[in-house]
């Protein structure tokens, strides 16, 4: 039924546009390339990329996102969302059978048509169970009769009603009913289990490593601090910094330059001449008849300024939010005379230590300014982590390509309790193998299923981030969470550690009250119709029941805040 509901979110028909007129046709029909008409209201009927028009999506039912999503030309869309206002036009990128919420049916059917230990575990016994007694129940009917002169009807009907009782429906059926439970509602909540074996994994992991850019932060980068001096204001630096860096390519680049244009500092205006890339150390370029030079603290070191005393070995940042105006100007009161070189000595260092990207703005001869760049930390990151450990996991542990200073930053924020940096892909594999050695119970790899990709394949269970759409998360990883959101990684261990806890009560359960009933069959205690209503019937649906419950375990939401500044860390590691 759950399976049912995800194919009937798409669609039957699209509306094709076709040289100005609208074809209505099957959405099997409809091709790569071909351009969709979505009206308000509608459901989008297939994945593709919106290339006029603007609309709220409400993808519930592939990403379990609950609140609607703003779209706008380039941006994807997948097949079963509802478009809560506003007219689109999207180009078709899959074929229908090919859609994101085809694929999830196509994976969830294969799931659940695979077996999990225990559920090899009870064909085994039941193999070895339904033979020992069915020989028990004939020998219950002849033996007594034959060798000792017993009226045969009462000892066929007892032989009958253990037959009856030991039947091994309820038991048999104890595990898959369980892991179809899950694995659906699990669905139904924007997570894709890929077997029932994942799920009883998720369950008994005792550590869980979860990679930091793009998993604990966002790994989009943004201005988080700017400061001028020597009498410039912040408009002038952002203007100058924005002009500079507007023909670089590097991501921090591209961070400052978005923010110029956000807060209107009319960098686009200012024309600059005999541009320079300074490879791993920043920009330069004439602005006005002056050289004037952007990057690393270590540039300006290298132009003379008298920067020793402070941490040049600025290598990167992560957050977003601006700078403590409180803070700063007490900063800037503590220097002597104002001095612009005592406030960069003074506030580089902090915001390194923050784990933030400093880039110094200024000429050969001054500084103007000082700016600086940020990853954004999640703001569910610190609340998933609690909600983990709360849930009973033993030990979280942040792996990081980046290195140590920004990775402790972030650790510290989000509370993991172990961080380890500067990896390289095979080095995060041996760290899971490590923490695999070291629990028993199991470890979970988090990450974005692609260039985590060998640590997922090495972890008890691999977990990918942000999976809607992306092919290569959907098909390597054991688990992929179809949104961008933490917040269902603390829901899919709470609902894998509740399945392990149903199942296990489905088999005792059942095997404790057949053995019950099998034992007082041949004396003449249970009934046909006892063993009917109860040791057959009733435990099968007691056992079906108790699984459903699943279907009520539900993500929680965290409260959340703006980000500030300390919500910021991760330092880019390409030397810009």
């Amino acid at each position: 039924g759950s399976l049912r509901e995800l194919m009937e979110l798409s669609p039957e028909t699209a509306t094709v546009l076709e040289d100005g007129a609208e074809r209505v046709v099957p959405v099997e029909e409809v091709d790569v390339g071909d351009r969709v008409v979505v009206r308000p209201g509608e459901k989008v009927p297939v994945d593709g990329t919106i290339v006029e028009g603007d609309s709220a999506l409400d993808e519930s039912p592939i990403t379990g996102e609950s609140v609607p999503a703003d779209k706008g030309p380039g941006d994807e869309v997948y097949a079963g969302s509802l478009t809560e206002a506003g007219y689109l036009e999207i180009e078709s990128t899959a074929a229908a059978d090919e859609s994101t919420i085809a694929r999830v049916i196509e994976l969830v059917e294969a799931a659940e048509g695979e077996q999990t230990d225990t559920e090899q575990f009870v064909d085994r016994f039941a193999a070895v169970y339904t033979p020992i007694v069915v020989v028990a129940a004939l020998s219950t009917m002849a033996i007594p009769p034959l060798l000792f002169g017993g009226p045969f009807t009462e000892w066929f009907v007892r032989g009958l009603t253990l037959l009856v009782v030991a039947c091994p429906c309820a038991f048999v059926i104890s595990t898959p009913v369980s892991v179809v439970s899950g694995l659906t509602s699990a669905a139904r909540n924007g997570v894709l289990i890929k077997g029932g074996t994942h799920l009883e994994a998720m369950g008994e992991v005792e550590a869980v490593a979860v990679d930091k850019t793009g998993t604990l932060t966002t790994g989009d980068l943004g201005v988080t601090d700017v400061i001028a001096l020597n009498g410039n204001g912040e408009a002038d630096v952002l203007g100058c910094a924005g002009a500079l860096e507007a023909r670089s390519e590097h991501p921090i680049a591209s961070a400052i330059v978005d923010f110029a244009d956000e807060q209107a500092a009319e960098s686009g205006h200012r024309k600059i001449t005999n541009f320079e890339a300074i490879t791993g150390e920043g920009v330069r370029a004439d602005l006005g008849g002056v050289t004037h030079y952007a990057g690393k603290p270590a540039l300006f070191a290298d132009l003379g300024f008298d920067l020793e005393h402070a941490h040049l070995e600025s290598d990167g940042g992560v957050a977003t939010g601006l700078a403590d105006e409180e803070r700063l100007q007490e900063e800037v009161a503590d220097c002597e005379h104002g001095s612009y070189l005592d406030l960069v000595a003074n506030t580089i260092p902090r915001l390194q230590q923050e784990g933030k990207t400093v880039v110094l703005v200024g000429t050969e001869d001054e500084l103007e300014g000082v700016i600086a760049i940020a990853d954004t930390v999640r703001p569910e990151a610190a609340w998933t982590v609690d909600r983990l450990k709360a849930a009973g996991i033993e030990r979280v542990v942040m792996l990081t390509g980046d290195n140590e200073r920004t990775a402790a930053a972030i650790g510290q924020q989000v509370g993991v309790d172990e961080v380890r940096a500067d990896l390289l892909p095979e080095e995060k594999v041996d760290a899971v193998r490590e923490l695999r050695e070291a629990h028993e119970g199991g470890v979970a790899m988090v990450g974005d299923g692609i260039n985590d990709a060998p640590a997922l394949a090495t972890a008890s269970v691999g977990v990918a981030m942000g999976a809607a759409g992306t092919d290569a998360a959907l098909e390597t990883a054991d688990i992929a969470l179809m949104a961008d959101d933490l917040t269902r990684l603390p829901y899919l261990y709470e609902l894998s550690s509740t399945a392990s806890g149903v199942i296990r009560q489905n088999i005792w359960s059942s095997l404790g009250v057949k053995l019950l009933l099998a034992v007082g069959a041949p004396l003449g205690y249970v009934s046909v119709l006892v063993a009917i209503v109860v040791g057959d019937m009733g435990m099968s649906l007691g056992v079906t029941g108790n699984a459903m419950r699943l279907a009520g375990v539900e993500p929680a939401e965290p409260e959340t805040t703006a980000p500030t500044p300390s919500d910021t860390t991760e330092p880019s590691t390409d030397g810009h």
